[in-house]
Formats: C-alpha cells, sequence, structure tokens
C-alpha cells in the first residue's frame, strides 16, 4: 500500500542537503553565551540563515542556555540546519512568555532540520499546578514548547522536548515532515501535555520516538492525510490516538493513517478512535490501520470512542456525525489493564463500516480479554475475540 512504500523511500531531499557545503553560525557570533539569556541572539541567528542564498547551520554548543518566546519564519533562500547541543530552558513562570501559545515557533520554511543532543525544557511544573482544565472548559491555554506551522520537507531529529507546559509539539498545515529519533519527556501528571499533535498537515512521519507523557503521545488532528507513526514507544501517556473530532464545523476529513510497529506500556489508551457525541462536525475518518503493536498493561488497548466527552463537560444527547470506515486491527498482542480489551463504540447516526480485527491477542489477568461492540460489525479475520454487544 501507499503509506508502507513512503515508509522506505529515501528521504532524498535530506541527502541532497548533506551534500551541501553549510555556513556554520555559532550562537556565540551574536552575543549568545551559556547561562544566560539568548532570545535575541537565536533571532539574530535565524535572520542571518534566512538571508542566506547558501546553506546556513546555527550550532547552538553544549552548556546550559535561556530563552523566551521566538517566533521565526520565512520564506527563507537557502536550506537551515538548527544543531542544538545544549539545554535551553523556557521561563518557570507561564506569565513570563507573554501570552505566547508556542515557546518556539518556527513557521512558512522549506528544508528545515533540527538536530542534535539537546534538550528543550519548558519547565512546565508551575504552570501544570495551574491547569484547571479538568473543571473549567473555558480554560487558559498554557504554552506549548513547538509549533512547526507550514514547513515543507523538513526533520526534526534526535532532540529532547522535556516538561511542556502544555502540548510539547503541534505540527500545523507542514507536508513531507519527518520525526526521526525524538524524544518526549514529562510525567503522568502533567495536563494536556500530548506528545505531537499533528493537524491539516500531509506526509508526516513519526519514527524511532520515545514519548512519555501526560496525555496523547501522538494525538491526529482533523485535515491529516498520508501520516505515518512507526516504531514508537509510549509510555506513560493515553496512548496514540486519532482526535478528537467533531467538534466544529470547520474541520477536515483524516484519511491514510498508519501505525505501526509501536510498544504501549501502562498507558491509559492503547490505539484510539475519538470524536465528540452532540456536536456539529460531520466528516469522514476513514483508512486507518493499526498494526503490529505490542501492549503492556494498557487499559483500552483497542479503542473507538464515539462518546468521547472528557471531564463529562458535554452531553451525548445526540450522536456523533463523525464517519468512520476502512479501520483495521491487525497483530495486536500483549496484556490488558481491563477485561475489555477492545471496544468499539460507534456512533447509532452514523454506525461504522467496514472495521477489522484481525490476529488479536489480547490477555487480562491471564485469559483472553473479551471485545464489546456498538453500532459496529467488525469483520474477523484470524484470531480475535468475538465480540458482545454493549447493553
Amino acid at each position: 500500500m501507499m503509506l508502507s512504500i513512503a515508509i522506505i523511500v529515501p528521504f532524498l531531499f535530506l541527502a541532497d542537503l548533506g551534500a551541501v557545503q553549510s555556513l556554520d553560525l555559532d550562537i556565540s557570533k551574536f552575543g549568545g553565551a551559556p547561562n544566560a539569556d539568548i532570545t535575541q541572539a537565536f533571532i539574530s541567528a535565524w535572520n542571518e540563515a534566512c538571508a542566506s542564498t547558501t546553506a546556513v547551520k546555527i550550532v547552538i554548543p553544549a552548556g546550559t542556555y535561556n530563552m523566551r518566546e521566538v517566533d521565526v519564519k520565512g520564506p527563507c533562500k537557502a536550506p537551515i540546519e538548527i544543531q542544538v547541543d545544549g539545554t535551553i530552558k523556557a521561563p518557570a513562570n507561564p506569565d513570563e512568555l507573554k501570552g505566547a501559545d508556542q515557546w518556539v515557533k518556527i513557521g512558512y520554511t522549506n528544508f528545515l532540520t533540527l538536530s542534535g543532543k539537546g534538550v528543550f525544557d519548558g519547565q512546565g511544573a508551575a504552570a501544570w499546578k495551574q491547569n484547571d482544565c479538568s473543571t473549567n472548559k473555558n480554560c487558559k491555554m498554557l504554552c506549548m514548547n513547538f509549533g512547526f506551522n507550514f514547513l515543507n520537507n523538513s526533520i526534526v531529529r534526535d532532540i529532547t522536548s522535556k516538561d511542556s507546559k502544555n502540548f510539547h509539539v503541534n505540527v500545523l498545515g507542514c507536508n513531507n515532515f519527518t520525526f526521526d529519533g525524538f524524544t518526549v519527556t514529562a510525567p503522568a501528571t502533567s495536563l494536556n501535555t500530548d506528545g505531537i499533535h499533528i493537524g491539516r498537515s500531509t506526509d508526516v512521519k513519526v519514527l524511532n520516538t520515545n514519548i512519555g507523557t501526560g496525555d496523547d503521545c501522538v494525538s491526529l488532528g482533523d485535515g491529516d492525510k498520508q501520516i505515518t507513526v512507526q516504531n514508537v514507544h509510549c509510555g506513560p501517556g493515553h496512548g496514540i490516538s486519532v482526535g478528537s473530532l467533531g467538534k466544529y464545523t470547520t474541520e477536515s476529513p483524516v484519511e491514510g493513517v498508519l501505525i505501526k510497529n509501536c510498544t504501549l506500556t501502562e498507558t491509559d489508551n492503547g490505539v484510539r478512535i475519538k470524536t465528540w457525541p452532540d456536536a456539529p462536525g460531520t466528516i469522514t475518518v476513514t483508512d486507518m490501520n493499526f498494526e503490529d503493536i505490542t501492549m503492556v498493561n494498557v487499559r483500552n488497548p483497542i479503542i473507538i470512542d464515539q462518546e468521547y466527552c472528557p471531564w463529562n463537560q458535554c452531553s451525548k444527547k445526540n450522536p456523533s456525525k463523525i464517519k468512520i470506515s476502512k479501520v483495521s486491527f491487525k497483530n495486536i498482542k500483549g496484556t490488558s489493564a481491563t477485561p475489555e480489551g477492545v471496544l468499539l463504540i460507534c456512533s447509532s447516526g452514523v454506525p461504522c463500516d467496514g472495521v477489522e480485527l484481525n490476529n488479536i491477542d489480547l490477555t487480562f489477568n491471564g485469559a483472553p480479554a473479551k471485545a464489546n461492540c456498538s453500532n459496529v460489525k467488525p469483520i474477523i479475520t484470524g484470531t480475535a475475540p468475538t465480540c458482545q454487544a454493549l447493553a
């Protein structure tokens, strides 16, 4: 299938970049030094790199640096690499970020590489204490570590995102964008700290990545196409999710998702599709493929939830209007932390079509886990639990 082929095709654009001799710009050239604020130095380095007609590498060496919010953008005249080998810390006090939605925001650029052994530390502990989203549906959104907006042919490689105040990464409107060897780390108790959220993007790959956080490890929003999540370890966290979807009328369809060779350890959910009930959105979700996945003591290892209503802050009076079709769960094994290893709650208004359970081997306390379903008649192939109707 097309998605599988995309995984093995070499990143030709990266090979081309590697052949280009780049100009190195050390952050010290712009006054950036360890144990000091490098906000202006980073912005100045970006501006010089963006104006260059030849490839440029911005270098932030080993050491600890402080940085406030930055918002840099193109279009730029040549490829840019940002190599970070130090630790960059955000202000611990959210108010010092002046209401920024993203701490490190990069936009409208082609051929960007963010690389190195460095750590972007959002210092989110104080912000998590202020997070009242569990009781206030109009809660204030805190600052994310990264915003990658409208980037093409770009890669984030080996960098670590630590203790973001909100989502670690938000990807919006990107094409041919890859995370490889990326690390996300935050405690399980950190609210709303999704690892990588992808929205309205095409051909995004999350590869060889470790994510431990307090919300979804990877979440896919509306408008996504040709998304691959492969060889990802998730835990702690809420699993790998498509959605939530349907809350707004402005949303676009989601299609062509491959989640493969992933391991989820002691997460709240495994692989999940979630849509809002009693909401106006009417998009379609189709061609979802979850395969070769290992669950280790996971609650809800396989779940479609079209009655998603976090903290009971919505109504379930009317069914979800999101149509889900062509979904396969294949070669999924391991242990469930609940008796129900498979839970398929589809919409009574637009029941799910073409849901396949193929070689599902999940156990709970040593016995086969159960499968419960509503508004769907899954296709069973190979070994899989028989779906029992939900009361």
